[in-house]
């Protein structure tokens, strides 16, 4: 999209921002353990962490939501016990998810999922400022913590939420593109990053009752995509020397 057309448009995004933050509704984060171990085999400790999505926004306990979901199936699919852990909150962009570790310093992990972006393009973050924000934090998570391998999910197909009226869902989704076309090249360059290709469609029926978080749907096939992932691309080249 054109600088031009979206200064054209700003004061009609604008004013549909401003009421779809005073119509849709304040959903919880997920209720449940923020932290478990599950599986048998070598320790794989991970670490998830985030906005909304990470704190399973949507959904009503955390069995139901990313971490849990995504912690059994990891194990599974490594055939490796995982020790994870949840450090997420609502309405964190990536620099503010850095600054939620900074303060709360979570145990030391193998891998780390992190789960930004949305509130990056909420924000008008440029997408060259919300990949230094990535390299910030995955350069503290690998210094501070001893990650190993940092997992970025993408941003989701912001142009099809439900919860979005018109011509503001497609702005939103074409800056989503933009974030994820310059995170994908931004991985590219490093070996201790990755981010995963999903490709899930969204309808009404998947998303939360507000129509911009994930349903239990979304969460189970993020889960299953980055736990494919994880065990296939980066589990089999890390170090499996862990505390245990």
């Amino acid at each position: 999209m054109s600088l031009t057309l979206k200064l054209a448009l700003g004061p009609l995004l604008v004013a549909q921002a401003v009421a779809t933050r005073a119509r849709l509704p304040r959903l919880p984060e997920a209720g449940g353990a923020r932290r478990g171990e599950t599986g048998h085999g070598p320790l794989l400790r991970l670490l998830i962490a985030g906005d909304s999505s990470a704190a399973g926004v949507g959904v009503v306990t955390q069995r139901q939501a990313l971490a849990a979901q995504l912690a059994a199936r990891l194990a599974k699919a490594a055939g490796a016990r995982v020790r994870w852990q949840l450090l997420a909150r609502s309405g964190l962009t990536t620099a503010q998810t850095l600054q939620l570790l900074r303060s709360e310093p979570p145990d030391q992990a193998d891998v780390a999922v992190v789960v930004t972006g949305v509130n990056d393009v909420v924000d008008q973050v440029p997408s060259h400022r919300a990949v230094a924000a990535r390299a910030a934090l995955a350069n503290w998570l690998r210094n501070a913590l001893a990650v190993q391998h940092v997992v970025f999910a993408p941003l989701p197909p912001i142009h099809a939420f439900p919860g979005l009226p018109q011509p503001l869902r497609w702005v939103a989704g074409a800056d989503a593109r933009r974030h994820n076309a310059a995170m994908v090249d931004w991985t590219a360059t490093r070996g201790d990053v990755s981010c995963v290709d999903m490709h899930m469609p969204l309808d009404r029926a998947s998303m939360a009752s507000d129509g911009f978080h994930p349903g239990e749907p979304v969460y189970r096939y993020c889960a299953a995509t980055i736990a494919q992932h994880i065990a296939t691309a980066v589990w089999p080249g890390l170090s499996q020397e862990t505390p245990s």
